[in-house]
């Protein structure tokens, strides 16, 4: 499986494959008939206090931010049902809003699923 990471203002493209918004709250100004997408899964975004903590200060914030989504990630189990609906497509393409491109949520959930999948054998 590839793992792909696209913001959700980029145009769709066919070689996106299944296209999922993973973002806790609905992209500014995008609306929702003009989004493409396959599924919206809002569990497996950081919790409302930590999305909110780390948006206080993103520069400063980024590696303790980057720590604490991965233990909520993994001590949730949330991770682990997020690859077996993922099971069977080729192509995934993770859909944020950040403007930062270097440093957001999306970035450390993409490792994290690589990481989840290789352990799976997938």
């Amino acid at each position: 499986m590839i793992i792909k990471l696209k913001r959700v203002y980029a145009d769709y493209d066919n070689a996106d494959g299944y296209r999922v918004l993973v973002d806790r709250l609905w992209p500014r100004g995008m609306k929702k008939e003009s989004l493409k997408f396959d599924l919206w899964e809002k569990d497996i975004t950081p919790s409302t206090e930590l999305r909110k903590w780390f948006h206080s200060d993103q520069a400063q914030n980024w590696e303790e931010f980057a720590t604490r989504y991965r233990i909520e990630l993994q001590s949730s189990g949330v991770l682990s049902r997020f690859v077996d609906t993922l099971k069977g497509q080729s192509v995934v393409t993770l859909l944020y809003a950040s403007k930062n491109e270097s440093q957001n949520h999306a970035l450390v959930l993409k490792s994290e699923l690589e990481r989840e999948l290789h352990k799976q054998g997938l």
